[in-house]
Formats: structure tokens, C-alpha cells, sequence
């Protein structure tokens, strides 16, 4: 299926790695200029490189901290306009919550949320005057299963889910959508540290460490693996292109059936 994304723009956060490197490597195979953000300029030098490397031609990079103020204003004059805006860029950590300090539950706000509050304020209302445009929020399956070891962590993913329901309010009646993606645990560069700390036996293999951490802290989970970040990212392509206007306002999950409802 053509996507239909070869004359838009595309802007990701946090795509040096994991869910965002693949949103941004299917957004470029689909034909989209693509932006990426990043605070490291060898890790952003990579990720474009491996992105052209299988095939993607309009790719660029922004260094920039998409979490903080000054951050998000030079990623907006790095790129003044888009069209797809995908709000990717988040941090995890699995903490007791009487060890959550209000330094952790600001440090995770302000990464998680407030680099999509502010980039969403930056883009929306170009969107909406062209009469064109694609929000899409990563939160999480934790936003709605809340992991005791994680409350701070699932508290800023459920607060995307509001911010990405309270932004589609203003698109009605445009070709302007807002939606958002709820990842299960997924593979990525820094899942196995996770996973090694939360062992019975953390010099286990890691094959053997993922099936206990399914077993035990995601026994809910129907898929039993680790999601890939390909995966997140075949779903994210389909919401950011034209072919997805009739899904507005919806919290899409990729997270292998651990979220045990319908609604």
C-alpha cells in the first residue's frame, strides 16, 4: 500500500534510537522528508546514517533537547514547518514509589510531556491553517496498566493520552488528526539493563530473563515477547499518512495484548 507520504514532512523526537529511529527509518522508506531530534551529535550522525543505509534519502537531523524550552525553539527554526509532528521522545525507569523524589516526577514530566505539550503548541496551528496535518503521541500500555514499580513513569504516558484527546477538540471539521500509540515493552538498546535489574537472577541469559519478566511482572501480556520497535513504527507510518483520516482522536495500541479490555 502506497501511504501517499512523498510530498510531507515529518518531524520525530528522541529518533536516535529505538521506537523513534524506526519511525523515522518507515516514514523515509514511505517517501517523507524527515526530521529527527537529538541530543548527541555522533548518536544523530548515526541514526541518519542508518536510515540512509536502508534506503532513506530525505533525512536530516536537529540537535536539539526537545525537552526543555530552548530546545524546542531551535528545533522550530530548524524547521519552521511540518506536517506529521510525532512526539516520541520519553525516558522510563522502574522505581518504589516512596523512592520517587519530586526531582524524578519533574525530570520525567518535563522529557515525556512537556516536549510534546510544547512542540504540539509550535506546529498545531500551522496544521490546522493549512488544513493539513498529523500529531501522533508514543505513550505507553503503562498509561492505562499502571505498573506499581513505574507510577511516575505510567502518570506522564496517561497524561499524553489526555493532552492528545483534549488537541483533537480543536480539529474538528479539518483534515487535522491527533491520535496516540501505546507501546507494550519493546526492544531497545537500554531494555536489557531493565530487564537485568528487575531478575531473580540477573546473569541469566537474556532469552531466559525476558521470559520471566512475561511470566511474572507482564503476565497479561497475550504476545509474550518483547515488542519490536518496527512494530510501533509499520502503526505510527499508517496514522501519519493521508490513507488514516477517519481515525481522530484515538488511543491505538501495539503493546501484544497486555491491556486486559476492550475500551
Amino acid at each position: 500500500m502506497d501511504l501517499q507520504l512523498s510530498a510531507k514532512t515529518a518531524l520525530v523526537t528522541g529518533a536516535t534510537a529505538g521506537i523513534g529511529l524506526e519511525i523515522g527509518r518507515a516514514l523515509a522508506l514511505e517517501g517523507a522528508s524527515v526530521i529527527i531530534s537529538g541530543r548527541d551529535r555522533a548518536k544523530l550522525d548515526s541514526a541518519i546514517a542508518n536510515i540512509k543505509a536502508s534506503g532513506g534519502v530525505a533525512i536530516s537531523g536537529v540537535l536539539a533537547d526537545a525537552a526543555t524550552a530552548e530546545g524546542a525553539l531551535a528545533i522550530s527554526k530548524a524547521a519552521p514547518s511540518v506536517d506529521i509532528l510525532v512526539n516520541n521522545l520519553g525516558i522510563y525507569e522502574s522505581k518504589a514509589f516512596g523512592d520517587i523524589t519530586d526531582a524524578d516526577w519533574s525530570h520525567l514530566f518535563d522529557i515525556n510531556v512537556m516536549s510534546g505539550v510544547r512542540l504540539s503548541r509550535i506546529y498545531l496551528p500551522g496544521m490546522l491553517e493549512r488544513n493539513w496535518g498529523r500529531i501522533v503521541f508514543i505513550s505507553s500500555e503503562s498509561g492505562l496498566a499502571i505498573p506499581q514499580d513505574m507510577i511516575h513513569y505510567a502518570t506522564t504516558k496517561t497524561a499524553q493520552l489526555s493532552i492528545s484527546r483534549g488537541l483533537v477538540q480543536m480539529t474538528r471539521g479539518t483534515n487535522v488528526t491527533v491520535n496516540a500509540v501505546l507501546p507494550g515493552p519493546t526492544r531497545s538498546d537500554g531494555i536489557e539493563t531493565f530487564l537485568r535489574n528487575q531478575a531473580s537472577d540477573p546473569s541469566a541469559p537474556i532469552k531466559q530473563i525476558e521470559a520471566e519478566f512475561f511470566a511474572t511482572a507482564r503476565s497479561a501480556s497475550i504476545l509474550q515477547r518483547m515488542v519490536e520497535a518496527e512494530e510501533v513504527a509499520n502503526l505510527v507510518a499508517y496514522l501519519a499518512s493521508p490513507r488514516s483520516s477517519a481515525t481522530n482522536g484515538a488511543a491505538l495500541r501495539a503493546e501484544g495484548g497486555l491491556v486486559n479490555t476492550i475500551a
